[in-house]
């Protein structure tokens, strides 16, 4: 018996296919006919064999992070790098530290040549990371969005109040020799209208302490649910409500293409006039021009300013030196409490994100609360091996379109939170076909540049004893392709495999129309018979002459002495002429190895 090959690559196992309709051959193919990188697992770095990853730290971290990040990683403390020399360093780093100092930038990515798996941003904004980069490159990004949420509201509330009675002024006033307190009498909080605009951590922190201070605090935020603003007291507004009425206007909005220089000339118009302003989130959200002539006209009557559209900010700045503006140096975060949990979340995040864990604050992958994800975790292997395993079965002239996602679960659909699942599943797809470096994070991206469409379906089935667990069963379709184990293809067409989870081993349980039970790991034999008597003995002689140890070997059928589906799990890779043995056996019709 023969042995043909097609497109032969070392770096991606091909699947071995038997079929009657060609007795004298057996023949090695792969899915598709162009070159595929090499199989990849979900960690995002290097293995635990390899040397310990290189962590670069590019602006100012405390010392718990950085001896937290140590345990675990080679750090490299290079501050104040200029952009080419960050390119120049980046190509022998896994990952990179930064704080709203360094841009990370799609020249940072291209220079890393695919090493760099996680950028870190010790904080809440990433303005400064281009996340379409990252996630092209299949980088994944974190920040830090919670230690320095409490330093940030104060902060804001320092400058709301220092703003209101002139304390900078006050200050300066009084240390060039001047008693003027005529000239800096301020206005009262109690009962005047705070309009937070931005209600996420910080936003609703500001407002739990304005509502303390006696304000009337309204918010807008397009995306923040009504109940938690009814929770503190708070009525969500709309833009230009929120706007109008506000005596005091606190920004807490990120920097976006919708939020850049929303508050401009025409904006400024709409206010309440003599209204006072207070950011302590992105500079970039506010014309600075245009609030320098709202503040000339009296339209705005004072501002208090920790961001600016460039930090620092020139010296002959005419909104800094202006004398109805108070100005910080982005203190928000910037509290010994704030820097240190800050620097020990970052370091959390990053060093998981090393060691393969999906951060619960990833910001260009599925957002994934904790709960779900620790839920989820026996899943996720299931739902990349059987998109692996869907997609080696594909006939090598076929073209995927794409595929769809079923998943049974005692749980409402509305209940059950998929989008993780599915990033994986499209992983195990794409994978194989592609030249690209492909995780988590860009397999998404990577399967829309290659126009495959993925679709999902969520059924409701109630099963005895499995009412406590997520998932009941994960089905991966291939639809209207070719198969290279016919066995696998439903009477539509599609190619089709069902996987479930038992005891924190992921099992297929399904292949086609034929029930089987298979541990999914290693390598796999499909074998598809006449049900007669000694077929599983003189498969299993076959490979104990070679050797090869068989872990678990399942038999399905549909009727009693018809067809069956053998699925044998081996332990070490069978050679060819193995192969080529089991295929001379004459009951069987078809088989397909296939490595997982």
């Amino acid at each position: 018996m023969a042995i043909s090959k097609a497109f032969f690559s070392s770096s991606l196992h091909p699947s071995l296919h038997y079929s009657p309709s060609r007795p004298t051959t057996v023949s090695l193919h792969f899915p598709f006919p162009f070159s595929a990188a090499p199989s990849r697992n979900l960690r995002l770095c290097c293995d635990a064999a390899d040397s310990k990853p290189t962590v670069l730290i590019a602006e100012k971290l405390s010392d718990s992070g950085l001896d937290l990040l140590r345990d675990s990683a080679d750090v490299d403390c290079s501050y104040g790098l200029s952009p080419d020399q960050l390119a120049a360093k980046i190509a022998s780093c896994d990952a990179l530290i930064v704080r709203s100092g360094t841009k990370v930038s799609r020249e940072v990515f291209e220079a890393a040549k695919g090493r760099l798996k996680v950028v870190g941003r010790a904080g809440v904004g990433i303005d400064n990371v281009d996340l379409q980069a990252a996630t092209e490159f299949g980088c994944l990004v974190v920040n830090a969005p919670t230690a320095n949420t409490v330093a940030a509201a104060e902060h804001g509330i320092a400058l709301l109040t220092s703003m209101a009675r002139n304390v900078a002024q006050a200050d300066a006033s009084v240390k060039a020799g001047k008693w003027q307190r005529n000239k800096y009498v301020g206005v009262s909080l109690v009962g005047k209208t705070l309009a937070v605009m931005g209600f996420g951590k910080v936003g609703s922190e500001v407002a739990r302490r304005a509502r303390g201070l006696g304000m009337h605090v309204i918010a807008h935020d397009p995306y923040a649910p009504a109940e938690r603003a009814r929770a503190l007291g708070v009525e969500l507004v709309s833009f230009d409500d929120a706007i109008a009425t506000a005596d005091f206007i606190s920004l807490h909005m990120p920097l976006t293409p919708t939020t850049d220089k929303m508050f401009n000339d025409e904006t400024f118009a709409r206010m309440k006039r003599g209204v006072r302003i207070i950011n302590v989130a992105r500079g970039g959200v506010i014309d600075e021009d245009a609030l320098v002539r709202a503040l000339d006209n009296g339209q705005v009557a004072q501002a208090a300013l920790d961001v600016f559209t460039e930090e620092p900010p020139a010296k002959d700045s005419k909104l800094v030196l202006h004398e109805r503006v108070i100005v910080t140096p982005h203190l928000g975060a910037s509290t010994v409490e704030a820097q240190e949990g800050v620097a020990i979340e970052i370091a959390e995040a990053v060093v998981g994100a090393l060691n393969g864990e999906l951060a619960s604050t990833a910001v260009n992958a599925p957002m994934v609360p904790p709960e779900v994800l620790s839920e989820l975790a026996p899943y996720v292997i299931l739902a990349e091996k059987l998109g692996r395993l869907a997609v080696q079965l594909v006939a090598g002239e076929s073209g995927i379109k794409g595929a769809k996602v079923v998943y049974t679960s005692s749980r409402d659909p509305e209940d059950l939170d998929t989008r993780l699942l599915r990033a994986m599943v499209t992983k195990g797809i794409v994978e194989p076909i592609s030249s690209s470096f492909v995780n988590i994070v860009n397999a998404d991206y990577i399967a829309k540049q290659r126009g495959l469409n993925f679709a999902e379906e969520r059924i409701k089935r109630e099963q005895n004893g499995l009412n406590g667990t997520p998932v009941n069963s994960i089905q991966v379709q291939i639809p209207h392709v070719g198969s290279l184990f016919a066995s696998a293809v439903t009477d539509a067409g599609d190619i089709q495999v069902e996987g479930k989870v038992r005891d924190g081993v992921p099992h297929l349980t399904k292949i086609g129309s034929y029930a089987v039970d298979v541990s999914l790991e290693g390598n796999l034999i499909l074998c598809r018979q006449v049900d007669q008597p000694g077929m599983i003995g003189k498969v299993g002689g076959i490979l104990a002459s070679q050797n090869i140890n068989v872990s678990f070997m399942s038999v399905g059928r549909t009727f009693r002495g018809k067809q069956a589906i053998m699925a044998i799990g081996v332990d070490e890779e069978p050679n060819k002429e193995t192969l080529e043995k089991i295929g001379t056996i004459p009951a069987i019709e078809e088989f397909v190895f296939l490595k997982l």
